[in-house]
């Protein structure tokens, strides 16, 4: 992962409501949620969800597909590692310092 894609990562999750939205996608997984559920759940505006998630899609850690009627939000949980593993790459002095497992079923 580029530096400028890490600020840009970064900079998408610097902001309490995208980073609740970005949580939000990460709990429920590869089955994604919709802008109404979403919008439900964290009692937003549709017009302020919109933007957000916008922002959420341009950086990388969101993804978007359209399913029939509705477009499906995901959490990029490969895009997530990978930020994850450019923060922690010189982590410990260079010294071995695997993270634990994520817990079986989460998507990572």
């Amino acid at each position: 992962m580029e530096q400028d894609d890490v600020v840009r990562a970064l900079g998408a999750l610097a902001q309490p409501l995208r980073l609740q939205i970005y949580r939000a996608l990460v709990v429920v997984g590869d089955g994604g949620l919709t802008p109404g559920a979403i919008q439900e759940g964290l009692g937003v505006p549709a017009a302020t969800l919109s933007f957000h998630l916008k922002e959420l899609v341009g950086s990388g850690l969101v993804t978007q597909e359209r399913s029939s009627r509705n477009l499906i939000y995901r959490a990029a949980y490969a895009r997530m590692n990978e930020l994850l593993g450019y923060l922690t790459e010189n982590c410990c002095q260079g010294a071995s310092c695997a993270l634990p497992s994520a817990p079986s079923g989460c998507g990572c």
